[in-house]
């Protein structure tokens, strides 16, 4: 399968919808809005970077990068999310492609760092890691992590943008 990663257009928001709606809906430990997430992120216009996985023309998978607040003032960080690519296609590097593009991208712009909600297993592959100290209130500490590309990583709440309260 050829895959080719760029940034979103205007005419991918609709298949991006239902991508992540897709990504989503049998998926556990979800409330599955991340569809209206990634929708309300656009409309406040905070999507740092939206980059599509496409096959034959087809958005067959997509990432959001979102800028976050941190209790301790640091600056340059940034939280990456949802990330979805369509079941079917699940497990056959397609999100492992839109990971690294968007991490180079984001060191290449000289951000401070990333983080990350989601299964450790996974992340934990392109260098996220639980930072002690680093926290997102209301999960799991084991699910929280943080990749910093230039060595430090910040301490205290990290809060996403009001986006991520999105229902519809």
């Amino acid at each position: 399968m050829n895959i080719h990663i760029r940034n979103e257009n205007a005419g991918d928001f609709a298949p991006i919808h239902r991508v992540t709606d897709l990504a989503f809906r049998d998926a556990p430990h979800t409330d599955h809005t991340e569809q209206f997430i990634v929708d309300a992120l656009r409309w406040n216009e905070v999507l740092t970077i939206s980059r599509v996985a496409e096959s034959d023309g087809e958005v067959v998978g997509h990432v959001a990068v979102s800028p976050v607040t941190i209790a301790d003032g640091a600056v340059g960080w940034f939280g990456l999310g949802p990330i979805s690519v369509l079941p079917e296609l699940q497990g056959q590097g397609i999100g492992s492609k839109l990971m690294k593009s968007v991490l180079a991208d984001l060191e290449a712009r000289g951000a401070a760092g990333c983080v990350v909600l989601g299964d450790p297993g996974y992340y934990g592959r392109f260098g996220f890691k639980v930072v002690e100290g680093l926290i997102l209130s209301g999960v799991p500490a084991e699910y929280f992590q943080a990749k910093s590309f230039d060595g430090h990583f910040p301490k205290g709440e990290v809060v996403y943008h009001e986006a991520f309260s999105a229902q519809s």
